[in-house]
């Protein structure tokens, strides 16, 4: 098997849920709220390990062109984080800094995109302001805690998707299990939170100041891609780009060698021709210096992510 995939590492969220036991088959830590789960990561707090136990940045390390392609730096931290999302309730109203205003409040740039892999019926995302909404009549409202109003919300459903740039005010609505691909970043400034608490039981943390200069405040009601039969451009963007291939029982998907990839499963089964399998919901990252001939052994669609180094 020359390819990875990683031991998920999860995260206690107050929005979480038990999706990723239900809907994914995963076992969950008991006791826990759980809202996100890491599949690759390569962070000082937090290390995406094989089952051998090595981990992510002791692989580039020790192999920083077969990993990566040429002239990777050996230090340099793999570039993209991979994430599912259960949210059972909705997420804070936010904003990740664009990369100038991000180096001057100490933060990383965060730029990202959702795939809805399923949605309750009323499920919802929230993204950009509505038409109009000024800069001064934003400010007003946060003072008076009316900000929902201002804000573009959508109904989704399963299979759309949507790219979040830098600077996109944004919440995700409970009811949505979604796989984020973004930047390695952790970086996000909260604008309100629905007056709740954390796990702790005290209100979490708002960062009004940074979020108002973080926003971009000309973007107006940004719409989601629709589902399509058939492969689909998602994305495409200085970060990486971002496609969905759909495969029927029995056909290939092939890759030449020369740059990682990033393969990551929505529905159905992958096979390559040394017999070992990926399976749904899960995300391997494709080393550079491989070639791959994966057989779809069922009808298959998987996200793949690419040109992000």
């Amino acid at each position: 098997m020359n390819y990875y995939i990683f031991n998920p590492i999860y995260q206690e969220r107050v929005w979480g849920g038990t999706r990723f036991a239900t809907d994914l088959g995963r076992e969950l830590p008991e006791g826990k709220i759980i809202g996100e789960s890491w599949e690759i990561v390569d962070r000082v707090e937090a290390q995406s390990t094989t089952a051998e136990g090595s981990t992510i940045r002791e692989l580039i390390t020790a192999d920083p062109e077969g990993i990566m392609g040429a002239n990777w730096p050996a230090e340099k931290p793999f570039p993209i984080l991979v994430k599912w999302l259960d949210c059972k309730e909705k997420l804070s109203l936010q904003v990740h800094p664009p990369a100038d205003v991000a180096h001057r409040l100490d933060g990383e740039p965060k730029t990202e995109f959702w795939y809805i892999a399923k949605a309750d019926p009323n499920a919802t995302l929230m993204a950009g302001l509505k038409n109009g909404v000024t800069y001064e009549e934003f400010e007003t409202a946060l003072k008076k805690d009316t900000l929902e109003p201002l804000i573009h919300t959508l109904h989704v459903s399963a299979g759309e998707s949507i790219f979040i740039p830098s600077g996109r005010i944004h919440a995700i609505g409970g009811g949505n299990l979604i796989l984020e691909i973004q930047q390695n970043s952790d970086t996000t400034y909260r604008v309100y939170d629905w007056g709740r608490v954390g796990l702790d039981g005290t209100p979490r943390e708002l960062h009004i100041q940074e979020s108002l200069e973080s926003y971009d405040f000309q973007d107006y009601e940004p719409d989601t891609l629709k589902a399509v039969s058939g492969n689909q451009l998602l994305a495409k963007s200085d970060v990486f780009d971002l496609q969905k291939i759909s495969l029927k029982a029995g056909e290939h998907l092939t890759f030449d060698a020369g740059a990682p990839r990033i393969l990551s499963l929505i529905s159905g089964s992958l096979e390559e021709a040394d017999g070992s399998s990926i399976t749904s919901s899960s995300n391997a990252l494709l080393p550079a210096a491989h070639s791959f001939d994966f057989l779809a052994t069922e009808n298959s669609e998987l996200l793949l992510t690419e040109n992000f180094t």
